[in-house]
């Protein structure tokens, strides 16, 4: 993979700061824009910050922010990349507004991807003139630690492209999946989405606690998914098996087609999350910064764990 190619990110913020330090740690030069100035500013010491929790060392950080320019606008950033990711908030004439004035004033052979968790990427895409040169591709929260991103080719994306956008990621040491079809949720989050629907209805339904859901899936199947996924698991079991299993529970697993009651009676009763001290289960104070920090040691062990398993 060549490196020293100019990677231009739209978004400062959670998602771009990640992935602008993941193409500059790799040997890419990145323009970072954000319409926020504080935002934008702030983006060296947040990236700083996360560089130092997956433990790389201040001559390792210096050597990443050398290779990141602050832009004010989002022509000077796109002007001379070869590759634009979008990492905008998830609202779709956002979205289709940035890539608007990107097409404008990138080159024609620039790349052009929009980082979105579940809008369908024609939706964003369809206004372009160019739309074989655009694509999905979904990175996963927080951007720098979580190895996979899905790329999401559309009806009109070049086969071309797509495969050097997954040559790319692979090269910033990412986990690229190919989403042959842009449906909404792309893979992960359609995954993720059964098992949350599920999870709450078994709560709405008085079966358990959420805490108990919680406890299940971290003391169960969710300590062997980092290494056994669930095809693998079914054929590890044998198929039979997993056969018969599904004729007998089925049936009577939640299907409805919209969101549980159960989430907008927590809603209404102001119980948010997490940050609002109650959601689908009660949080002390202290607890969102807590679960924040825990969350992102185990994803830093890991990563270890992993790395000396391979």
């Amino acid at each position: 993979m060549t490196k020293n190619q100019q990677i231009a990110v739209i978004g400062a913020g959670l998602m771009g700061h990640g992935i602008a330090l993941t193409f500059a740690r790799a040997g890419q030069y990145v323009a970072l824009h954000d319409p926020n100035p504080d935002m934008l500013r702030s983006a060296p010491s947040r990236i700083s910050d996360s560089m130092a929790l997956l433990g790389a060392s201040e001559t390792e950080i210096a050597k990443a922010l050398k290779r990141i320019e602050l832009c004010d606008t989002v022509k000077s950033a796109v002007s001379d990349a070869a590759y634009v990711f979008e990492a905008a908030p998830e609202k779709l004439d956002l979205k289709q507004t940035i890539f608007a004035e990107v097409e404008a004033h990138t080159p024609e052979d620039a790349v052009l991807a929009s980082n979105t968790s579940v809008i369908q990427i024609t939706r964003i895409m369809g206004g372009l003139k160019s739309r074989h040169r655009a694509l999905g591709t979904h990175w996963w929260n927080p951007p720098h630690m979580i190895p996979l991103v899905e790329v999401v080719k559309t009806e009109w994306t070049d086969a071309a492209i797509a495969q050097g956008m997954i040559e790319l990621l692979a090269d910033a040491g990412k986990t690229p999946v190919m989403v042959e079809k842009d449906v909404p949720g792309f893979i992960g989050n359609r995954l993720q989405h059964a098992l949350w629907r599920e999870a709450i209805s078994l709560v709405e339904n008085g079966i358990c606690t959420a805490k108990a859901v919680d406890d299940v899936v971290k003391a169960s199947f969710g300590r062997r998914l980092a290494v056994l996924g669930p095809l693998e698991n079914a054929d590890l079991v044998g198929l039979e098996l997993t056969q018969d299993i599904h004729r007998q529970v089925l049936f009577d697993l939640d299907a409805r087609p919209d969101p549980s009651l159960h989430l907008q009676t927590l809603l209404d009763a102001g119980h948010t999350g997490m940050a609002a001290g109650q959601g689908l289960r009660r949080w002390a104070k202290g607890d969102l910064e807590a679960t924040k920090a825990r969350v992102a040691r185990h994803l830093a062990q890991l990563e270890h764990i992993l790395e000396a398993d391979g």
